[in-house]
């Protein structure tokens, strides 16, 4: 049982949410270097669960609480309990379950972050969302259409109408057709694949526009989109209970709906880390502890 210090809760987990970067720091990348300082290496940040003990005047004994917690750091999440900075919570809404609930923490926040902090996504603006039925994806659809931008989104056939459910204005398959010639005068754009992407992504942003990477933006692309005058950067995620609290809301209020395609018992979290690795994965993965 983790101890709980001042302002923090500790809370029992009920559901935990997978991501890529859980099955890169798995695997030696990304984050292991940090994490590899502490033993034993715990993984995991994005919880949804019921606080058992609080020594923080934001929640109180059997509250129920969803957040990623301790982002970019040693968040400790796969487990069935957590001691979590209580600042870095929000109220889990009582109209999702703890499932969509801890689905809804690093995906959600990071297309927040992108649209708010890391470049200013404004209504009537036109976005390109690439990767629109993965899990930053999806809820990036919804939260520019929240926003009030047109947005384009990128995906397989097979997502078409699930894209579409979500929001999107237009669907552009990347199988079957390039982007680059079919989407035209962007404002922004959000890519969730990968550095060819965000090259490509280059030639149909207005001058002035912006592009955010969530990875793999390289220097060549950076010093091309400068000279084209369109910002481009890769963003990091960070824990923010603020921000929580905005994906709490909107999931309160129906605007945000996180769609989780596969639940795995905790028993079976490698099979969980090996869906997600399949690249194919509609939406969120997510483990329960029960």
């Amino acid at each position: 049982m983790p101890g709980v210090k001042d302002g923090e809760v500790l809370v029992e987990v009920k559901a935990i949410s997978i991501n890529p970067v859980d099955t890169k720091a798995r695997a030696g990348k990304a984050l292991a270097d940090i994490l590899k300082a502490e033993k034993p290496i715990i993984l995991g940040w994005d919880i949804s669960g019921v606080v058992k003990e609080s020594t923080s005047p934001l929640f109180m004994e059997g509250d129920d609480v969803f957040g990623m917690i301790r982002f970019p750091g040693h968040g400790k999440a796969y487990a069935q309990y957590v001691a979590a900075p209580a600042e870095q919570l929000a109220l889990k809404p009582e109209n999702v379950t703890h499932e969509q609930a801890a689905a809804a923490t690093l995906a959600p926040l990071t297309a927040w972050q992108a649209f708010s902090d890391y470049g200013r996504l404004r209504p009537g603006q036109r976005v390109l969302i690439h990767g629109a039925a993965g899990g930053v994806g999806h809820y990036a659809v919804q939260i520019a259409r929240h926003i009030g931008a047109y947005v384009i989104a990128t995906s397989s056939a097979e997502n078409k109408e699930f894209v579409e459910s979500l929001g999107a204005n237009e669907h552009i398959d990347y199988k079957t057709q390039r982007f680059e010639e079919v989407a035209k005068d962007v404002d922004f754009v959000l890519d969730t694949v990968g550095a060819e992407n965000s090259e490509r992504s280059l030639s149909l942003l207005r001058k002035g526009g912006t592009l955010i990477a969530t990875s793999g933006l390289s220097d060549a692309t950076k010093e091309k989109a400068k000279a084209r005058g369109i910002f481009a950067l890769q963003m990091f995620v960070q824990s923010a209970g603020e921000d929580m609290q905005h994906i709490a809301q909107l999931l309160e209020e129906g605007e945000v709906r996180s769609e989780v395609t596969k639940v795995f018992p905790f028993a079976q979290m490698a099979d969980a880390h090996l869906q997600l690795e399949t690249g194919r994965t509609r939406g969120k993965v997510v483990v329960v502890t029960e």
